[in-house]
């Protein structure tokens, strides 16, 4: 059922993937990666996060929506590692670089391993921690107001 939670929720997420998404081009990335459909895609996951996490778990009091926005945050990475790093699998499968399917599943994990080890930055992390608890409140404010 849509609510002004789950609305609140989801454009909240989908701001935070953005700025992110940013984060991560300008400052932890070579200037000379290529990008692609990089910060959309995350965008979109960050409108579903939003959606599906944290706005189904927003208005059961202020401390529950800040920890359900920590949650639908993580949700958020690890769905934008797992979806980059399959992407990135696919592309190299398109340049013939595995010799078979098994191979290319288990490159999924190892893309996503390296991917993970360049979100271990400080700033981005604080980021992250205090997006998620401004979203969470923000949704959970949304609930309380807006029924």
């Amino acid at each position: 059922m849509t609510t002004a939670a789950r609305l609140v929720a989801a454009l909240c997420l989908a701001f935070l993937a953005f700025i992110g998404s940013r984060y991560i081009m300008t400052r932890l990335m070579p200037e000379t990666t290529a990008f692609g459909i990089f910060l959309w895609l995350n965008v979109l996951l960050g409108l579903t996060a939003g959606w599906r996490v944290l706005g189904t778990r927003v208005g059961r009091g202020m401390a529950n929506g800040i920890s359900a926005g920590i949650t639908a945050t993580a949700m958020l990475v690890l769905w934008g590692v797992l979806a980059q790093a399959i992407y990135e699998m696919f592309r190299l499968a398109m340049r013939h670089r595995y010799e078979g399917p098994a191979e290319a599943f288990v490159a999924i994990f190892k893309l996503g391993l390296d991917f993970a080890a360049h979100l271990l930055d400080g700033g981005f992390i604080g980021l992250m921690v205090l997006g998620a608890v401004l979203s969470g409140a923000l949704a959970e404010l949304a609930s309380r107001n807006w029924r």
